[in-house]
């Protein structure tokens, strides 16, 4: 009996010291996609891969492609003790998790800042067109979703430009304008830039090299830089493994996107309304009052969520989606409540453990995120993360509409 094992991959930067001072390592986990969720969530369902305070995300990922291709091409012999025998199991990458600069790193993205701000697909546009009626209204629709053959064809566009006259802003246009950047090749395009602008500058003597003698000394250089390998193996692999299609397998992390993000902005707006009313004292009181009995909330602490009410994170944020309402009724103004109500909405149908209609889900998650940010006026920034959760329910929506096999006599 053969055994397909989908992989869900987590790559993170954190800290490798025990104390508060930061020990930057990245590190890489993973775990079983077919385990029931509430077995996939205990500890020792997670499994360690890796670690490195020295190796980028992406070198940390080409090894975790080789290790799934390589176990997906020979397969992995175990033993099935519910039926007693011998199988094999042929493993996958199912998808790829992490917050979003991280996640926008693996599908070579260039984050929120550019104009095409998703990593899914290619909505956006210039800023002018984006300010305009047409084009923030374009910010709620899918727009081309991009593949990976079209970033890879992208990130080696870029780095062909770099031995050309002017590269510098050649490249970085072409960035702004696309959204793609491959942190794998970044360090080789910006030797050959740096080199190219020494390369054309006046001599001493005021003469100056042929452009043909420069391009051909900057693509000898890149020869040079490239080796012992070739330019595949040093752009992103997660745009050629197999049975993955980056842009949309990397599915949002709501804990900085809604948590650390929409509700965090709308309690600092919020706070302010209420110290300028001179009201704090009040709203403490209204906390130690709070019977939470029948909520499933950690430790609250309204004298530590009001002292620190600056350096909150998330698990307090999740309890006060959840009570605020109840607490700030008479005193913010009504729109500010009404923001209040549909956050609570947003964070109850996030934390769903199970959907039963993917598509009214789909309907009121959008509803409800976008009348959040219209409420919390945030920047426009959050618009990303919404755009690539929402494209990614439709895929998870169009994987589990259709037949699958997971495994084969």
């Amino acid at each position: 009996m053969c055994y397909a094992v989908p992989v869900i991959v987590f790559i993170d930067d954190v800290s490798g010291n025990v104390s508060k001072q930061w020990n930057k390592h990245h590190v890489v986990y993973a775990s079983n996609a077919n385990l029931p969720r509430e077995m996939i969530e205990k500890e020792f369902s997670v499994k360690f891969v890796s670690s490195s305070p020295h190796a980028s995300p992406i070198e940390l990922a080409k090894a975790v492609c080789d290790s799934i291709n390589s176990a997906a091409q020979n397969g992995v012999e175990a033993w099935d003790c519910k039926y007693d025998e011998e199988v094999l199991l042929l493993p996958y990458g199912f998808f790829f998790g992490g917050d979003n600069p991280m996640q926008a790193e693996e599908c070579s993205h260039n984050g929120l800042g550019c104009n095409l701000f998703c990593r899914t697909c290619k909505v956006g546009g210039t800023k002018a067109h984006k300010a305009s009626e047409e084009g923030f209204l374009e910010l709620f629709s899918e727009g081309p979703l991009r593949t990976p053959h079209e970033t890879d064809a992208e990130i080696r566009r870029q780095l062909s430009m770099s031995v050309l006259p002017g590269a510098q802003s050649k490249v970085d246009s072409a960035r702004q304008a696309t959204g793609v950047w491959d942190s794998g090749l970044h360090s080789i395009i910006h030797t050959l830039i740096e080199m190219g602008k020494q390369l054309r500058k006046a001599r001493p003597d005021n003469s100056q090299a042929s452009e043909d003698a420069i391009r051909k000394q900057l693509e000898t250089e890149l020869d040079r830089l490239l080796q012992p390998h070739s330019v595949d193996d040093w752009i992103n692999p997660l745009l050629g493994l197999a049975g993955v299609n980056i842009h949309m397998d990397t599915p949002t992390e709501i804990l900085h996107t809604v948590l650390l993000g929409v509700v965090k902005y709308f309690w600092g707006q919020t706070v302010h309304i209420i110290e300028k009313a001179k009201s704090l004292a009040l709203l403490e009181a209204r906390m130690e009052s709070l019977a939470v009995h029948g909520l499933n909330l950690p430790a609250f602490v309204p004298a530590y969520i009001c002292h620190y009410r600056g350096g909150l994170i998330g698990k307090h944020f999740k309890s006060l989606a959840q009570v605020m309402p109840f607490l700030i009724h008479d005193l913010v103004p009504q729109d500010v409540l009404d923001g209040w109500n549909v956050i609570g909405e947003l964070v109850v149908l996030l934390w769903h453990t199970s959907i039963e209609d993917r598509e009214v889900y789909l309907a009121c998650f959008i509803l409800f995120y976008g009348v959040a940010i219209s409420h919390c006026c945030c920047r426009p920034i959050y618009l990303g993360p919404f755009k690539t959760f929402s494209i990614s329910l439709q895929n998870v929506h169009r994987a589990f509409s259709s037949p699958s096999q997971n495994s084969t006599s």
